[in-house]
């Protein structure tokens, strides 16, 4: 399996994997799904060279996605980016986040970015174990900001600062445990 920038032809796959965790009610705010074409300029709003979208492939399927998202779009914050990662159903605990995550963490200060953030729902407890392991922690909570088929649902905001000995032990770490 490899990772590599995504192209418009892996829209479709991506928008998939998004859309199989509508139901689910544990990874994103939307209630329904979502189309390919609804999802088209976010994906422009995508580069390799400073918000990356990225593919992990297994020989044409694609087993899960990773993005770097500008952060609140005010030029003082172009060093902090959002990060989100999603994994196919059919790749779920193999290790697919772990390695997305892992990566972007790796790839993001030449990226010129020196902060990771992630909104992650408060029940989601593999997501926030996931970003924990890496070193992320709660910087935030928004209690009850969700309403989810009328359960209102806290978000967490946990973020990492890259550069310091500390995040990075956390990363080398969690990068070989991979």
């Amino acid at each position: 399996m490899t990772i590599r920038d995504a192209t418009e032809t892996d829209l479709p796959a991506i928008v998939a994997i998004y859309n199989a965790t509508v139901p689910t009610r544990l990874s994103t705010a939307d209630t329904e799904p979502v189309s390919v074409q609804s999802r088209l300029p976010w994906f422009r709003e995508h580069t390799p060279a400073s918000r990356p979208l990225w593919v992990m492939d297994d020989s044409g399927d694609i087993a899960g996605w990773f993005s770097f998202q500008s952060f609140y779009g005010r030029p003082a914050y172009h060093a902090t980016a959002e990060v989100s990662v999603y994994v196919n159903a059919a790749y779920h605990r193999q290790g697919i986040g772990r390695r997305l995550l892992a990566e972007g963490i790796h790839r993001a200060p030449s990226l010129g970015l020196h902060t990771l953030v992630g909104y992650i729902f408060g029940h989601n407890e593999p997501s926030l174990c996931l970003f924990s392991s890496f070193g992320f922690q709660r910087w935030g909570l928004l209690p009850r900001v969700a309403e989810l088929d009328g359960v209102e649902r806290d978000l967490a905001i946990v973020g990492l600062r890259l550069g310091n000995e500390s995040d990075a032990a956390a990363i080398s770490t969690s990068r070989e445990e991979s």
